[in-house]
């Protein structure tokens, strides 16, 4: 894998670092990644030692370039990366221009809990280099958020959001989950409004999907929640793009949507176009050209490894039908559309089929979704890759 992962030639989607910061203060009921909380996480790593611990990583990942490429966009996920302090967030993000050297007019993203930041935990952060804020509002329904075990009010992100634009934020996006039992229509309509009035250029709108394992998959299989609804889904769908686009907001991706180019997330865009990355912290996962790898997924495993080099648990090595999948994948996603170009023969054809069942226009040389096929957008890529 290191030999594979030497020199890469990121292209023109750009080189990007993702920091996964595990920790949590408790465990969300709908929530699968890999997160701890201070009970779950044994010996090796602790929010203390945590900071140092991925800045040696990316010291190690520096020395494994022959030619370092600039770091076009950072992106901090969880976990709650809000639960370090602002001086060990920015100490990391410090590393990687020390190590690599970030690009001009690169983006800094971290995730947030709306109760984890304040006014000057956000102003330092500002400060230590980082350009946006990505806060996990979910919903402004006290009672919706009770069924998620979310910690915080919805007042809390609100307030988190006003913090950001005062420390000089000036790109702040509000996460919603739609779909969520016991939610109406007029609960996620308000979440909707709150989050335009509270003046964020991008939103993300995610369909609840509930994860086998989980706390709520658990309560909905006892009978003690009702299974989400697809069709209740596809209706909040159509509701966010109504009122987002109303409020000056365009899609870019199925469930992202912005109110410029500029205010759209790089770093997830560095994903979805093909361009390269590298993963610190347990269970990272890599991707540079050819060959894909992902960290140990416990802490203390991974702290254990990375002190007898990269904390490395596997690694496949992608062929052609791996790579010409997944374009298709996420470059279907993209309201920039699927390049022509791209399709394979049997491809094409699917791609024709698309736009004559009204799921997809062909324009500019490109598929593009319709709202109608962005509600069908698994479906249109498997008839694409099929």
């Amino acid at each position: 894998m290191a030999a594979a992962a030497a020199d890469p030639a990121t292209g023109g989607a750009g080189f990007g670092f993702y920091v996964h910061v595990p920790f949590c203060v408790s465990r969300c009921g709908y929530c699968d990644f890999n997160t701890y909380t201070a009970a779950e996480l044994g010996a090796g790593v602790s929010r203390d030692t945590y900071a140092s611990i991925v800045r040696a990583e990316i010291r190690d990942a520096a020395a494994r370039f022959e030619h370092r490429p600039k770091v076009d966009t950072v992106f901090f996920g969880g976990g709650t990366p809000t639960l370090l302090s602002a001086a060990d967030l920015a100490s990391i993000l410090a590393e990687i221009d020390d190590s690599f050297g970030l690009a001009a007019g690169y983006e800094a993203t971290t995730e947030a809990n709306p109760e984890s930041v304040d006014a000057d935990y956000l102003a330092e952060l500002h400060d230590g280099g980082f350009t946006r804020l990505s806060v996990g509002m979910q919903s402004t329904a006290s009672h919706v958020l009770k069924i998620l075990d979310r910690e915080h009010s919805p007042q809390k992100a609100l307030d988190a959001v006003a913090y950001a634009h005062k420390a000089g934020f000036e790109h702040v996006s509000l996460d919603l989950i739609y779909g969520t039992p016991g939610e109406t229509a007029a609960d996620f309509a308000a979440s909707l409004h709150a989050a335009v009035d509270a003046g964020v250029d991008h939103v993300s709108a995610y369909a609840l999907i509930v994860e086998d394992g989980t706390a709520l998959a658990r309560r909905i299989r006892s009978g003690q929640v009702p299974q989400p609804s697809d069709d209740v889904a596809a209706d909040r769908y159509l509701a966010a793009e109504a009122v987002l686009s109303e409020a000056g907001f365009h899609w870019y991706e199925v469930s992202n949507w912005a109110r410029t180019e500029a205010a759209q997330c790089r770093h997830n865009l560095l994903y979805w176009e093909g361009g390269h990355w590298w993963g610190a912290g347990p269970g990272a996962h890599s991707h540079l050209p050819g060959v894909r790898w992902w960290n140990h997924k416990h802490p203390s495993t991974y702290g254990a490894a990375l002190a007898q080099g990269l904390p490395v648990a596997g690694h496949e090595l992608l062929t052609e039908d791996d790579r010409y999948l997944e374009r298709l994948l996420l470059r279907t996603r993209l309201a920039s559309g699927l390049p022509l170009a791209l399709l394979r023969p049997a491809g094409l054809a699917a791609a024709e089929r698309a736009a004559g069942d009204g799921l997809a226009v062909i324009a500019d040389d490109r598929l593009k979704l319709t709202l109608r096929g962005r509600l069908l957008a698994d479906a249109v890529v498997r008839d694409l890759t099929s």
